[in-house]
């Protein structure tokens, strides 16, 4: 099976359809990550926009790299970052007027909800270069040198970051608590 390098490579020497494997192979990755960071709508245009601006950017790949996925991830957030710049504040407010009726939003008040406000809250306190280094590697699955590689720095860079957002984590405020009644949690149910 040809690598991603290859494909790249011979869709550059005219064979188009060498890239829309490239395509095939990543777009759910993509679309993921997109639908995650702004709402399943917007990704759907967004996706679209990633593949055009990956095959016009396609000759400034570096085919030293086999995997296109990191290269892909930063094309995509530069696509993101352009969509959140151009929106008005209020429509990057989710809409609720969507849900179901007869949705009750009493019950989804526990400590899930308040887990995830801490959360929230505690990744919120990152900067804005740990965050997006913590995402790839924990949502999007790539080592910390193919975040490195999506966003534009060194590898050691991306590492240092990210040991920094773990640290960050661990350390917040209501984090240890939660991660203390998580163990705890655990302990009973053995």
């Amino acid at each position: 099976m040809a690598s991603d390098a290859d494909l790249i490579g011979q869709s550059l020497d005219g064979d188009v359809d060498a890239f829309v494997e490239v395509v095939e192979r990543h777009e759910a990755a993509v679309g993921s990550y997109l639908v995650r960071r702004a709402g399943r709508d917007a990704a759907e245009d967004l996706l679209g926009e990633v593949w055009v601006a990956a095959f016009e950017s396609r000759r400034s790949y570096d085919q030293s790299y086999d995997d296109a996925r990191p290269w892909l991830y930063g094309v995509a957030l530069n696509r993101l970052r352009r969509y959140w710049r151009s929106r008005p504040a209020e429509d990057l407010v989710a809409d609720v007027t969507d849900l179901a009726t007869g949705w009750d939003p009493w019950a989804a008040v526990d400590l899930g909800v308040d887990a995830r406000a801490v959360l929230r809250s505690a990744l919120m306190r990152l900067k804005p270069e740990e965050r997006e280094v913590l995402r790839l590697v924990a949502w999007e699955d790539l080592t910390a040198a193919d975040a490195a590689r999506a966003l534009g720095m060194p590898a050691g860079t991306a590492r240092r970051l990210l040991s920094q957002a773990r640290t960050a984590l661990r350390d917040a405020p209501g984090v240890s608590a939660l991660l203390k009644d998580r163990n705890s949690a655990k302990e009973r149910h053995r």
